[in-house]
């Protein structure tokens, strides 16, 4: 059974930084591709980035590159979600989904996803 897990959120300082964490169980990352997306509350899902081995990785905002990065741990079957000078608009829950192969910026083409990690910005 294809499953995701999310870890990783909590509370941090403006300025701050988290790792987040998307252990996947049930296939191999080699033929999915993975998507970090956060809701805040009110608001719409938005995607945030996507690695696969097919398509490499994508940033799907401009208002995190350069402050999140996005990697992965093949033997550990992980993806990550490093998040730093995080600022109190980056508050939202942090979900991980899957889909097959290649990356994409349309949140309906994933599949699977995760039950979602709490990440709240604040002095």
């Amino acid at each position: 059974q294809l499953q995701l897990v999310e870890s990783g959120g909590g509370l941090v300082q403006p300025g701050g930084s988290l790792r987040l964490s998307c252990a996947a169980s049930g296939f191999t990352l080699d033929d999915y591709a993975i998507g970090w997306f956060r809701q805040a509350p009110g608001k719409e899902r938005e995607g945030v980035s996507c690695t696969s081995t097919r398509s490499g990785t994508a940033d799907f905002s401009d208002s995190m590159k350069g402050r999140f990065t996005i990697s992965r741990d093949i033997a550990k079957n992980t993806v990550y979600l490093q998040m730093n000078s995080l600022k109190p608009e980056d508050t939202a829950i942090y979900y991980c989904a899957a889909r097959g192969y290649y990356c994409s910026t349309r949140i309906t083409q994933y599949d699977y996803w995760g039950q979602g990690t709490q990440v709240t910005v604040s002095s």
